[in-house]
């Protein structure tokens, strides 16, 4: 959160980055033999694929804690890309879930951000699958080179990239997600799993 001058009321600013570029996530799936992550291509986001989408920042992917919102590149919610990756500022409604919000990025009890996008997963062209064997084990690791479309930044308590980051008051946080199509249920996540199996073994 950015820092009041002296004698102005306290800022409710909360400023970090939502996308890193070209750093791993989290493991997307990790089993006894095999591990697979994902990574964002510099090219894969634009400032103009931002600006037509209608992008709202919430708490924890839940469109019911609304904090901020860019649709068609004006609204509440501000964000740059540069050669890092996607930054966003909003100030913090006032409203019991801005006010939420603030207190928990302050006290560093949401460590990070995530962000909902929409790509063609098994189109080599969208996203390229690399596959190594070490120590024993399949990494395979899924280079997101365009995306879609961008539908939300959030705040959240374990980020699928944990190096990203948003400061409240200079606290970390940010970022989460690797998913294909927003809202997948349960039964369409472990499809995508077993299929992304299958396709890692067919590479090796």
């Amino acid at each position: 959160m950015r820092e009041a001058a002296e004698g102005e009321k306290e800022s409710r600013t909360i400023t970090g980055y939502a996308i890193l570029f070209g750093v791993p996530s989290a493991p997307l799936y990790d089993y006894d033999d095999e591990e697979a992550r994902e990574v964002i291509a510099p090219e894969a986001i634009t400032k103009e694929l931002l600006d037509g989408c209608d992008i709202k920042m919430t708490m924890f992917h839940d469109r019911q804690l609304i904090l901020a919102r860019s649709k068609n590149g004006s609204g509440t919610l501000t964000y740059t890309v540069d050669d890092k990756g996607v930054a966003f500022e909003f100030e913090a409604p006032h409203t019991a879930d801005g006010d939420k919000a603030l207190e928990l990025v302050r006290r560093g009890d949401i460590a990070g951000c995530s962000f909902m996008f929409t790509t063609h997963y098994y189109d080599s062209a969208y996203v390229s699958r690399d596959v190594k064997r070490e120590n024993g084990k399949t990494v395979v690791t899924y280079t997101v080179n365009v995306v879609t479309g961008v539908y939300d930044f959030t705040l959240a308590a374990d980020p699928a990239y944990p190096d990203t980051n948003c400061e409240a008051e200079a606290r970390e946080l940010v970022q989460e997600l690797r998913e294909a199509e927003p809202k997948k249920d349960e039964t369409k996540m472990r499809e995508q799993v077993r299929e992304m199996r299958r396709a890692a073994a067919q590479s090796i």
